[in-house]
């Protein structure tokens, strides 16, 4: 057995596409942990989702065994974490498990916005920051530039220059050396036999035939096959049936002891009885003092999702419950709507978080689902001195009822080229933003601070961002409270009937433009039927755009071969009057393609 202060618990923290994955698989390939003909390019990366799109969306633990050349045995727990702003909740269940961390900048992209709010968050919780420039053999590769940039902007000194290339292999046996030397042990009990046993739980995910497998951090004492267990937060017990370490599969081992990241298996069947954050001891010998978790993320944007089929409401339930257990950050509640039937209305971090979360639910369980316009959270505050929170245009309270209602806002950190300021200030203006202030970082690059409605960015603004920066641009943003604004509720109308699946909050300025978006893309995508349909946007009783779906047309006149014109003009009245029945009476069919055109329309 490896004594604790041969452990090190590390993750790997950078902007995302800087090369954290390639990083992790060098370092596996170094300490021997996967064998050549079991490897593949980003093995942390489990889900197919993630290695089509080139991006890490769950944090993967995983324990090495490493041997300095005089013989010195180490064990080191290594966690791979996402780098998209919508992931940061990964980053800090991650950062809660170790005691550093090794910060990977792009020798090519230096400093990124991402890279700061890690760096940042990685100081808060004291954590050993090791910076690694990667990408040092690209021909674009600047490192005097990023080495300044770290120094001047995170304060951070490098005195140690690891440069490093994850793809070639090069300087990959300094990075495994300086987290050896500079990340501390793990801090235990000064005798582990007597200390009460305390694991952080970090993440868990569900197996159909084991239940719920809970990974732990263990802090103090052990934890072994056998032992009862209690749950601190939500004083659940359970018999661990095994235990173990990420190698990176699974592998059962006979006991976890302090400083170890590895895998609980109890008899917990239901994902609602852990909780992520809670502390693991021992019934028996219980300790009374939880561990301090990591902060809470709330959602920032919502939507609802529905089944296709309204039979499958209940297996749409049993997958948002099975993948809140991987992803605690979704929240879900139950809803109905009109047009959709019976569905759910979720909660996510961001925009890319729900559109993984969507596409996670129809390949891992199978689900036929559609989602509605994002929104987020307002605050409505009544005349009679009530405030209620608002996520669904449907619950907003009657206008007559409303003083005011306040929008969240956040602030944003824009890092871009000099020449893209003046096109990133006026898109950031065109979005209701303010831009508080500039800091230079370099001779080439800057760093906005500007204060924004969360709603002006919910879908299309990082496509813009990029778009303008010729994909240099980054950004980061942070919530920053409410702001009294001029919401309104805007309704579609299909054929005189409001569908609230398109329903959406907007800003009074915005609402005739966002409206002939919407009924431009329903008109686009919904097809004819046999009665002409306008799709209108309406204010209230005002309608502020309108788009008209023609109707097929049948040559009824066809079958005539002459005769008085009478007799034509017979049957184009009476065709005329079935059409008038039939607009009266006829069903809007929306097909699954309208909602999604509505999404890429431009935003809620």
């Amino acid at each position: 057995m490896i004594s604790i202060e041969h452990v090190r618990n590390f993750c790997i923290i950078a902007h995302i596409d800087h090369g954290k994955s390639t990083l992790a698989d060098r370092l596996l390939q170094l300490t021997g942990t996967i064998e050549e003909r079991d490897f593949r390019a980003q093995v942390l990366d489990g889900m197919d989702l993630e290695r089509e799109r080139g991006i890490t969306i769950k944090s993967h633990p995983v324990t090495m065994n490493y041997r300095l050349p005089d013989g010195t045995a180490y064990t080191l727990n290594l966690i791979d974490t996402p780098g998209h702003v919508d992931f940061a909740y990964e980053v800090s269940r991650s950062m809660a498990a170790c005691e550093g961390a090794v910060l990977v900048v792009d020798a090519g992209q230096g400093v990124e916005a991402q890279t700061v709010a890690n760096a940042f968050m990685a100081m808060e919780r004291g954590l050993e920051i090791i910076p690694v420039i990667n990408k040092v053999d690209l021909p674009s590769a600047n490192v005097d530039a990023t080495v300044k940039q770290i120094e001047d902007i995170l304060a951070i000194p490098f005195d140690e220059p690891l440069l490093v290339s994850a793809k070639t292999g090069q300087g990959i046996q300094d990075v495994m050396d300086a987290i050896v030397r500079r990340v501390p042990p793990p801090k235990t009990s000064s005798d582990p036999a007597e200390a009460r046993p305390r694991a952080l739980v970090f993440d868990s995910v569900y197996d159909a035939f084991r239940g719920v497998v809970t990974y732990v951090r263990v802090f103090d004492g052990t934890l072994s096959v056998g032992d009862k267990v209690r749950m601190l937060g939500t004083g659940v017990d359970t018999y661990l049936k095994e235990v173990g370490i990420f190698k990176p599969a699974a592998v059962p081992t006979k006991i976890l002891t302090a400083g170890d990241v590895g895998y609980l298996v109890g008899t917990i069947k239901s994902p609602s009885e852990i909780r992520i954050g809670d502390t693991v001891t021992l019934a028996d010998r219980a300790s009374t003092e939880p561990l301090p978790g990591f902060r809470e993320v709330h959602p920032m944007v919502f939507c609802g999702l529905y089944p296709i089929d309204s039979n499958e409401y209940e297996k749409v339930r049993q997958g948002l419950e099975k993948l809140c257990l991987n992803d605690s950050s979704v929240q879900y509640r139950s809803e109905t709507s009109a047009a959709l039937g019976f569905g759910f209305r979720c909660g996510f971090l961001g925009l890319l978080h729900m559109e993984v979360v969507q596409e996670r639910l129809r390949r891992e369980f199978d689900l036929d689902i559609i989602g509605t316009t994002p929104g987020v959270v307002y605050r409505v505050h009544q005349r009679d001195g009530s405030v209620v929170e608002v996520d669904n245009p449907v619950l907003l309270p009657d206008p007559a009822l409303i003083e005011l209602i306040e929008e969240p806002m956040i602030k944003a950190f824009i890092i871009c080229h000099n020449e893209n300021i003046g096109d990133l200030l006026k898109l950031v203006m065109d979005r209701r933003g303010e831009v508080t202030k500039t800091e230079s970082l370099d001779t080439l690059r800057v760093m906005m601070t500007a204060r924004m409605p969360l709603n002006e960015i919910l879908t299309d603004f990082h496509d813009c961002l990029k778009s303008i920066s010729h994909g240099y641009a980054s950004m980061d943003y942070e919530h920053s409270g409410y702001q009294d604004s001029d919401i309104v509720r805007m309704d579609i109308l299909l054929n005189g009937e409001p569908v609230d699946a398109f329903s959406c909050m907007v800003h009074r300025s915005k609402a005739a433009t966002r409206g002939r978006q919407i009924c431009k893309a329903l008109a686009d995508s919904i097809p004819s039927h046999m009665f002409t349909i306008p799709v209108q946007a309406a204010l209230g009783r005002t309608i502020i755009a309108r788009e008209t779906i023609r109707q097929f047309r049948k040559d009824v006149t066809a079958k005539l071969y002459g005769g008085d014109v009478t007799r034509k003009r017979k049957l184009l009245e009476k065709q005329k009057a079935g059409k008038k029945r039939m607009k009266q009476f006829g069903k809007v069919n929306v097909p699954q393609k309208a909602f999604i055109s509505v999404l890429k329309s431009g935003g809620a």
